[in-house]
Order: C-alpha cells, then structure tokens, then sequence
C-alpha cells in the first residue's frame, strides 16, 4: 500500500508528482488565450515608440514588430515587452507632433526626416543630385492612406515603412527590398497604407522596412 500524509490520504509519491510543475507551465488542461488584431496593433505601437525613445535598436524593433504581428496569444505578445518599461496611462488627448509640412525640395543636397514626426496625408519631396531619406518607423501618421510623390533625378531616395503597413508603389524607377516582398505573415484588412509614386531618372526610389547594410570599415 503506496504512504499516505495521513490527512488527505493523498500518496506522497503522487505530491512529489504534482510538486514537479515547472514554473509558468501552463496546467493540464488550460488554454493559452489567443490574441486579436487589435492587440497585436497596440504591441506593435509600444515597441514602435520604444524605438523611438532609443530602447530598441533597429534590428530589435524589426524583429520584435513581425513577432509581433505573427503572434498568435497573449503569452507571445508579453514576451516581446517583457523588459520594456508599461506605457504610460493617457492622460489626455495626445500631443500633436509638429509637422514638416507637404513639400520638400533638395538641390544638390538632402532631404532627412527621422524620428518623432507627423506625416501629412500627402507629402512631396523633390531631389536633384542630392540624396533623400525618410524614416517612417517612429512617425505618426495623419490617416489611413498617406500617399508619398518621390522624385529623384540622379539621386537616391529611400522610405523606410514600419512591417505594420500596407504599402503600394506605381511609376517609374521604384523598387521594393526583396526581403520585404513576402513578409511571411498577414496584415489586417485596416491596416495602414502607403502609397508612393515615385519617379527616377538616373536614379531610385527604393522603399525597405530596414535600413541598408552598411560597408565594413576598413581597419
């Protein structure tokens, strides 16, 4: 007859069993909640703002945004902000990020946005000889369609678009990173888009979710 504790008449060998459960194991029989399109959004808006707060590095913020967007329960969403300070209650309506208005034009010089900036519904920019760079991972967007006219004559103009995004190109001279032709996971009917008419001569408009590798340094 296998030793009881004497009160519950449970065997001990069956409490040493029980007492075995690894730490944060789900128990038999639970279900892992699954999580919503929603929620997956709002992951990807607080590491998109922790990238911009200079937490998350760039391969960090790609890497944690498409982890994002492939999750499929809660127990993944919070790995991915697990060592990420809890977003701050809202206080309030949000400040309104100032803007750099609708058109940019460089000649024989450059065109930056970077960082915390609101993008208008239209933007322009124009660059003769020059370079132009715009960084859209950390803006605030102004509304569900943000359309970009890109001009580059005998220059290069990159658009960095967050992976949470829907993005469309026409015209000439536009090209698409390879690796973000397929991105492996399926964007919600409302996601964002953006739409980018790009015309180059001599030139390109090249559209990525990462930044260009940069060449070693020679030592």
């Amino acid at each position: 007859m296998a030793a009881t504790d004497g009160g519950a008449g449970v065997p001990r060998d069956q409490e040493a069993a029980e007492d075995q459960t690894a730490p944060g194991e789900a128990a038999a029989g639970e279900v892992a909640t699954r999580a919503s399109d929603r929620e997956r959004d709002a992951v990807v808006q607080r590491v998109q703002d922790a990238f911009a707060e200079g937490r998350l590095n760039d391969d960090e913020f790609d890497e944690r945004s498409r982890a994002a967007l492939t999750a499929r329960t809660h127990a993944g969403l919070d790995a991915l902000l697990a060592d990420l300070p809890a977003a701050p209650a809202a206080g309030g309506p949000a400040p309104v990020l100032p803007g750099p208005g609708r058109f940019a034009v460089a000649l024989k010089s450059s065109v930056r946005r970077a960082g915390r900036w609101r993008v208008p519904e239209r933007y322009t920019t124009v660059v003769y000889k020059g370079g132009g760079w715009l960084d859209l991972r950390a803006a605030e967007l102004s509304g569900p369609v943000t359309t970009f006219l890109a001009v580059a004559y005998k220059s290069r103009v990159t658009i960095l678009v967050p992976p949470n995004v829907r993005v469309e190109m026409t015209g000439l001279g536009v090209t698409q990173d390879a690796h973000d032709e397929d991105p492996g996971y399926r964007l919600p009917a409302d996601a964002p888009v953006i739409h980018v008419r790009g015309i180059a001569y001599k030139g390109t408009v090249e559209i990525a979710t990462r930044p260009p590798e940069r060449p070693a340094l020679r030592g």
